[in-house]
């Protein structure tokens, strides 16, 4: 798999369909079958790629590690925290509510450059099992700046956000 990152702006009745499904693997069709159909065909505006830096970015606004719960609200619900709904090692979805989304808004349009490169450079390499570099930081940069954007929209629409991304 890919480990590609997806960010969807999820509207109060997708949530409901969502959360009412009672398995992984319902999910992950809902997910697939309608959310990732309807999106990436209809509703472009509502959903922002973040390719495989979501990891990077994760890292840079918590405390340089990978996890659901690290860091500071409201950055470490820009990917992975918020409400986990999916339990099995072949996929990520963490769901944020609205509140947490305009949180996140108001918190991410603060960050430029500078504070982001320092966070980039801040990460231990070893941890991030990749080498830090300018290249690898103009790469997360250009995504991140896209995944702040997607924010605003959001939280602008008082919308949900799925993070997805395969594993």
């Amino acid at each position: 798999m890919a480990c590609l990152g997806v960010h969807f702006a999820l509207s109060e009745i997708e949530v409901d369909r969502l959360r009412a499904l009672n398995s992984d693997s319902e999910r992950l069709d809902f997910l697939q079958g309608e959310i990732e159909e309807s999106y990436f065909s209809d509703q472009k505006h509502l959903m922002c790629e973040s390719d495989k830096a979501w990891d990077a970015i994760h890292r840079c606004l918590t405390d340089g590690k990978l996890g659901y719960s690290n860091g500071a609200a409201p950055l470490r619900f820009v990917v992975l925290g918020g409400e986990p709904l999916y339990f099995t090692d072949d996929y990520i979805m963490s769901l944020k509510t609205p509140d947490e989304v305009r949180a996140v808004a108001a918190a991410v349009d603060d960050i430029g450059e500078p504070e982001f490169r320092s966070r980039y450079f801040s990460i231990d390499p070893k941890e991030y099992g990749f080498p830090l570099s300018e290249e690898d930081f103009g790469y997360t940069w250009h995504w991140f700046r896209q995944v702040r954007d997607f924010y605003k929209r959001a939280a602008a629409e008082s919308r949900h956000v799925l993070f997805t991304a395969d594993q």
